[in-house]
């Protein structure tokens, strides 16, 4: 009899809990029909705190958190419902929304995951069909666009390693240059530095020669007279002599031819 007693008791409270609940439902629904979305969230959880397993509730709350686009805490009531309901048109419809919150989630890939989800539960659903071949369309163009961009980066990648190159060969050619005049520029100091001790040299020569130059007159060597024997005197003075005579015998030669006479002509 206690039992007895106990399990009626247990039983009343549960039914009362399931009528509050189904009181709430319909508080939430009127709340929802107002687009009052965010007062309809609050009264649908309330009811699931009244009974936990309120498939209606749990789907009914999912819907309300859609229209507030909170579309991630939408997707984990639906896929209660998707998972706990026995019924497979209440599966398919999960399934269905959980496409549509992918879809404003702008994940293509889940949504048509979802969708053929539901179509298997229910094949005749032409709306859920349009939203697959909606959500397709939107992945292919996706992909498309994600594999522009891929070959958009790969491009500038090797746009970028060629600039790069490029400039790594100009850094190169202007280190080489610049080792190249450097090079020559130590050349030419070299040459500078010879250039330089040359003129030192010559100028040391210079102020030689200069120093030389200014030596006392004294000091050069002086040209030394000739010295002749009284032989060789002897035969000079012979020799004068004997030019002597001729030149006075042929003054007396000349002398004695005298002046020319001049002569009239017979004509």
């Amino acid at each position: 009899m206690i039992f007895s007693s106990i399990k009626t008791v247990a039983q009343r409270d549960t039914l009362k809990l399931q009528r509050e609940a189904r009181a709430l439902l319909r508080d939430g629904n009127k709340l929802y029909n107002k687009e009052k979305y965010a007062e309809a969230s609050i009264t649908y959880r309330k009811a699931l705190d009244k009974n936990s397993t309120y498939d209606k509730a749990t789907y009914n709350y999912g819907n309300a958190l859609y229209q507030d686009k909170k579309y991630k805490e939408a997707v984990e009531q639906y896929q209660i419902t998707a998972k706990d309901s026995k019924d497979k048109f209440a599966q398919a419809a999960a399934y269905h929304n959980i496409g549509n919150a992918m879809l404003e989630q702008k994940q293509y890939q889940p949504a048509v995951d979802a969708y053929k989800n539901a179509l298997r539960r229910n094949p005749g659903d032409d709306e859920t069909r349009y939203n697959l071949a909606v959500a397709q369309q939107l992945l292919k163009k996706e992909q498309e666009d994600q594999k522009k961009d891929q070959n958009k980066d790969d491009k500038n990648k090797d746009d970028k390693n060629k600039d790069n190159k490029d400039q790594k060969d100009k850094d190169d050619q202007n280190k080489d240059d610049k080792d190249d005049k450097k090079e020559g520029d130590k050349k030419d100091d070299k040459k500078d530095k010879g250039d330089d001790q040359k003129d030192k040299k010559d100028q040391k020569d210079d102020k030689k020669d200069k120093g030389d130059n200014k030596k006392d007159p004294k000091q050069q060597p002086k040209p030394q007279q000739g010295k002749m024997s009284p032989e060789q005197m002897k035969q000079l003075l012979e020799s004068l002599n004997n030019e002597e005579k001729k030149t006075q015998k042929k003054m007396n030669v000349q002398k004695s031819k005298g002046k020319k006479v001049k002569q009239e002509k017979d004509w």
